[in-house]
């Protein structure tokens, strides 16, 4: 199998398309219009396998059906047809969104009990991506963070693209301590990406002399976040606790003081 041909059905596996689709589609492109028979050679895939799949081929507009001497002939469709797939999904992923937040908010009042401190554990990179993500659902706006590393270097573009555009449209407001590390993290990302920014985030540059930072902390509402990026070790931890919270942020104030603006 060809690379090209990977990745188109590594593509359509992300959509939910059955393989076989892919198959079929791949063929009729390669080779042009064809009958039932023939594209059941061309593509591998058994006759009575394809006509269950027509169905599914043209609901997705990936397909066209003409009928030439009483004779059914297939034909690739144009690929930028599945824009309208994508359309759905983003729809149904937008629907499910709104559905968590009212099950959020029924089970937050059903509760039996609300202990005054809760601590949560993340693993890996989609671990802490919902970590990040859980800052766009903050009450407060306000938000300050100590960083180690820029999150788009460990997230990915797409994901941290994402994020700032949750971001901007909650109106959050970010301020952050950076370290050396970060910036130079920060310069070697957007020399290479063109990304959205975050519309209202300040920065303060802190030394390493003055006070060493080894790690990421980022404090919303009475949540501290800590993260942990290095040596492919990736884990993050939630404390929902107001004290540990409060000093988290008078901790941050306190280096905000001493920090020297960086635009």
């Amino acid at each position: 199998m060809s690379r090209d041909s990977q990745l188109v059905q590594t593509y359509f596996a992300k959509l939910g398309l059955a393989p076989e689709i892919a198959d079929i589609y791949l063929a009729l492109y390669a080779q042009g219009p064809q009958t039932i028979s023939e594209l059941s050679r061309s593509s591998g895939v058994e006759r009575t396998r394809i006509y269950r799949l027509i169905d599914s081929l043209m609901e997705h507009n990936l397909i066209e059906v003409e009928t030439q001497y009483k004779r059914g002939i297939i034909k690739a469709a144009p690929i930028s047809n599945l824009n309208i797939l994508i359309s759905q999904k983003e729809q149904e992923l937008q629907s499910l969104q709104e559905e968590l937040n009212l099950i959020e908010q029924v089970l937050g009042r059903n509760s039996l009990n609300s202990p005054a401190t809760r601590i949560q554990f993340y693993q890996g990179p989609e671990g802490v991506k919902q970590m990040l993500w859980n800052q766009t659902k903050s009450k407060s706006p306000h938000h300050c963070s100590i960083l180690y590393s820029d999150m788009q270097s460990q997230t990915g573009q797409a994901f941290f693209s994402r994020w700032v555009r949750a971001c901007n449209e909650k109106g959050v407001s970010s301020r952050s301590i950076i370290s050396d590390h970060f910036i130079n993290s920060l310069k070697t990302w957007q020399s290479r990406h063109d990304t959205e920014k975050l519309q209202h985030w300040d920065s303060r540059y802190v030394a390493k002399e003055d006070f060493t930072i080894n790690s990421d902390t980022v404090i919303y509402d009475d949540v501290a976040c800590f993260y942990n990026w290095k040596n492919g070790k990736i884990f993050g931890m939630e404390i929902h606790n107001h004290e540990i919270a409060t000093t988290q942020r008078q901790l941050f104030e306190l280096l905000w003081k001493v920090g020297k603006a960086t635009r």
